[in-house]
């Protein structure tokens, strides 16, 4: 697995952290495994109980035996568990405990946090965010074929002992939730914090795509507006502004990437609300300056096949 501690941004909330992959392992078939799954869901001293239990039978039926087993202290979070599985070949499990370094905000002490009884929720809202992707791409590919890995992730939850921070971060198709991260208070929150982690994955699969395809775009803000709040307004893809900062965007610790993750982020808000019928909200992003319209046209063409049902800008 990829070292947690490369960078960590500075958000109370959202980490993205990464290692570059082949871009043949964004190939959604590639699926996680008996020995990964036992990996993900049990530590070591438990996991020659569990091929006891669930040692029979074709590999997803042993997986979705060990899911199943992991969360057997809550009936319903199991169900939850094994249906994502069942559906994405997602598997969720626990974060080994460790020290992770937080940067500024100095070492924190993450420790494992199954997602069961007072923190059901959490469960709740990230198989229905990685559940509704599934209904989100297959909107979207009526339209033209996308090449995007969302499923099935390693899916990892913890908790920051006496900290909120991180929410959040991606690595080697795991996802690692924090089950008091400060971005988790609403299943928006949650579904909108997925799908930026996600797309780190898919960009770093790309080789950092984002790095080269948007350094140009993204410079030109930056040189226009160092860090000015005022002044970055209309090319923050996210309103989420960090304590004593500026929009994560355009952090100078965050680079490019986060401000093409927070993009992505928007692209599907946007396109979310218009497949469920809904006002978008505010102005598309696209059209509130031709830097925006130019990033949102690359991305788009990259990772969604092309794929802009927002409505044309006033004036072209």
């Amino acid at each position: 697995m990829v070292a947690y501690a490369r960078r960590v941004a500075a958000l109370a909330g959202v980490v993205a952290l990464a290692a570059p992959l082949d871009a043949a392992a964004a190939e959604p078939t590639h699926a996680i495994g008996l020995a990964q799954a036992r990996e993900i869901l049990f530590s070591a001293d438990k996991r020659s109980v569990a091929e006891e239990r669930c040692g029979t039978g074709a590999e997803r039926e042993q997986i979705a035996c060990f899911v199943a087993l992991r969360f057997a202290e809550d009936a319903k979070a199991a169900k939850l568990a094994v249906d994502l599985y069942e559906r994405t070949g997602t598997v969720a499990g626990t974060l080994p405990e460790q020290d992770f370094d937080g940067a500024y905000r100095g070492r924190l002490h993450l420790v494992p946090k199954l997602p069961v009884g007072p923190h059901r929720r959490h469960l709740e809202w990230a198989a229905a965010a990685l559940l509704e992707l599934d209904d989100f791409f297959a909107d979207l590919q009526r339209d033209a074929p996308v090449n995007y890995r969302w499923k099935p992730l390693d899916l990892r939850f913890f908790e920051s002992v006496k900290r909120r921070t991180p929410s959040a971060w991606a690595s080697g198709w795991e996802v690692a939730y924090n089950v008091s991260g400060s971005l988790f208070g609403s299943a928006a929150g949650v579904r909108e914090t997925m799908f930026h982690e996600v797309f780190h994955l898919n960009d770093f699969a790309r080789g950092q795509w984002s790095q080269r395809a948007l350094a140009d775009v993204y410079g030109r803000i930056v040189a226009r507006c160092g860090t000015r709040i005022g002044c970055l307004a209309p090319y923050a893809p996210d309103p989420i502004i960090v304590r004593g900062g500026t929009y994560y965007a355009f952090m100078p610790d965050n680079g490019v990437a986060e401000y093409a993750a927070d993009l992505a982020k928007r692209y599907y808000v946007e396109h979310r609300a218009l497949m469920r019928k809904q006002k978008l909200p505010g102005r598309p992003f696209k059209c509130l300056a031709p830097e925006n319209a130019e990033a949102w046209r690359r991305v788009s063409q990259e990772f969604f096949g092309g794929v802009d049902r927002v409505p044309a800008c006033e004036g072209g």
